[in-house]
C-alpha cells in the first residue's frame, strides 16, 4: 500500500503530534533520570528500579522472575545487574524456600540504607522533570492516560503502578 492508498489508515495531524510528543518523552526521560542517578548515586536508573522494587517487596525479597517482570527486564539482563549490585553488597541471591529451582533477590541492609539515601534526589529529579511543569488537573489526566495505555500493554499488571 502507498500513502495515497485510500485503504491505508494514517494518523491525523493532532494524533501524530500527540504520538511524536509521547515518543520524545519516552526517549528523553530515561536518559535524564539515568544521568542524575549516575552522578549522585553511581547507579543506572534500571539498577535503581531493581533496588526500589526490592525495597517495596515483603521482606525486601522477590523471586528473580517476578523482579524481572516488575522491572520489564529479561532474566539474563536482570541476572547481570543483580550480580553487579551483589558485588557492591546491595543485593544478595538467596534460594527460594518454596521452590528449590528458583532464586530470590534480597535487598541487603546496606542496599536498604542506600536506596533511602538516594531516593530524595531521584524524587526531586522526577518532580523537576515531570511533576512540577504540570498542573494538578494535568497530573490527573496523565494518570488517566497512562492507565489506559498500560491496560493494553500490561494487562496482567506486572509493572508496578499505584492505583492505576
Amino acid at each position: 500500500m502507498t500513502m495515497a492508498d485510500p485503504q491505508s489508515r494514517w494518523l491525523s495531524p493532532e494524533q501524530q503530534s500527540a504520538w511524536l510528543g509521547l515518543i520524545a518523552v519516552v526517549e528523553l526521560l530515561p536518559g535524564a533520570l539515568d544521568s542524575q542517578l549516575q552522578r549522585d548515586a553511581g547507579v543506572s536508573h534500571f539498577e535503581y528500579m531493581v533496588l526500589a522494587m526490592l525495597s517495596e517487596a515483603p521482606e525486601r525479597t522477590l523471586r528473580m522472575t517476578m523482579l524481572a517482570a516488575r522491572t520489564n527486564s529479561t532474566l539474563p539482563r536482570l541476572s547481570h545487574v543483580v550480580t553487579r549490585l551483589a558485588a557492591r553488597g546491595l543485593v544478595e541471591r538467596v534460594p527460594c524456600p518454596g521452590d528449590k529451582r528458583a532464586t530470590n533477590a534480597h535487598l541487603t541492609d546496606d542496599g536498604w540504607e542506600q536506596i533511602k539515601a538516594w531516593a530524595p534526589g531521584h524524587v526531586a529529579n522526577v518532580e523537576r522533570l515531570v511533576i512540577d511543569p504540570l498542573s494538578p488537573s494535568q497530573i490527573e489526566q496523565l494518570r488517566d492516560i497512562t492507565s489506559v495505555i498500560l491496560n493494553g500493554l500490561d494487562p496482567e499488571r506486572h509493572f508496578p503502578t499505584r492505583d492505576l
